[in-house]
C-alpha cells in the first residue's frame, strides 16, 4: 500500500483487556503507519508506528487527540472506580469528550468497545451508561461509527474479578449448548474482539453500525 495512502491510528485505553491487544494489531496493520496512544502513563512498548501520549484526562489538549481513526477501549468497574460517578466518567465523559475533539480534528471513523446489554433504558446503571454513551456517539454523525457489544470477556487480566473469572468458567461449561439465538450471549474471546475493532476500520461503508457478540465470535 502506498505511504501516502496510509492512515493514523489513535487508541485510548491500551492497557485494558481489550485494548492492549488492539493496540498490536494495530502496530501489526499494514493500513497505518502510525499508531498513537493516549495514555496516562508510559506503555514502555518500542515500535517505530507508535506515537505514546501522555494525556491528562482531567483537563484534555484538544490538539493531541488528531488521527484518521479512533479506537476506544476506555472502561471500568464500578467496583473499581469507586463510585457509579467514577465509572461514569471513565466509561462515558472520557469517551465522548475524546469523540468530541477527534471530529474536531478531522477523524473519519470511531470504534468503541461497549458491552452486551447496553440500552439507556436498562435497570441497570452499567447498561444504561453503555446505552448513553452509544446515543452520544451516534448524534455526532461521524463517517463511520462501529459499536462492539461482547458478551463476557475471556482473557488474562492483569487483575483478578471474582465474577467475570466465574462466568468465564460456567460459560466454558454451557458453551456447547449456546448456538443459534443463544449464541449472542456465549463468552468470548477477548482476542476476537480486538482483531474485529481493526479489522472493521478497514471497511468503506459508511453510517453507524452495531456488533453483537455473535457476529464478533466470527473473528
Amino acid at each position: 500500500m502506498p505511504e501516502e495512502n496510509l492512515k493514523t491510528a489513535l487508541l485510548v485505553g491500551a492497557t485494558g483487556l481489550v485494548g492492549q491487544q488492539v493496540l498490536q494489531y494495530l502496530l501489526d496493520s499494514p493500513h497505518y503507519s502510525e499508531v498513537k496512544v493516549l495514555s496516562r502513563r508510559t506503555l514502555n512498548i518500542k515500535n517505530p508506528k507508535l506515537t505514546e501520549i501522555i494525556f491528562d484526562f482531567e483537563h484534555p489538549d484538544r490538539t493531541l487527540v488528531k488521527a484518521d481513526d479512533i479506537f476506544c477501549c476506555l472502561g471500568t468497574t464500578i467496583k473499581k472506580a469507586g463510585s457509579e460517578e467514577a465509572f461514569k466518567k471513565v466509561d462515558l465523559d472520557y469517551p465522548v469528550k475524546i469523540a468530541e475533539f477527534a471530529k474536531i480534528n478531522g477523524a473519519r471513523k470511531y470504534l468503541i468497545v461497549t458491552a452486551m446489554g447496553a440500552d439507556t433504558k436498562s435497570v441497570f446503571f452499567y447498561n444504561r451508561i453503555k446505552g448513553e454513551v452509544q446515543e452520544k456517539l451516534a448524534a455526532m454523525k461521524f463517517e463511520s461509527l462501529h459499536i462492539l457489544q461482547p458478551s463476557l470477556l475471556l482473557g488474562n487480566r492483569k487483575e483478578e474479578r471474582a465474577g467475570e473469572k466465574i462466568g468465564g468458567v460456567l460459560s466454558k461449561l454451557f458453551a456447547p449448548l449456546m448456538n443459534g439465538a443463544l449464541k449472542k450471549y456465549k463468552a468470548i474471546d477477548s482476542a476476537k474482539v480486538a482483531r474485529a475493532m481493526v479489522s472493521l476500520a478497514t471497511k468503506p461503508e459508511k453510517g453507524v453500525f452495531t456488533h453483537d457478540s455473535a457476529e464478533l465470535q466470527t473473528f
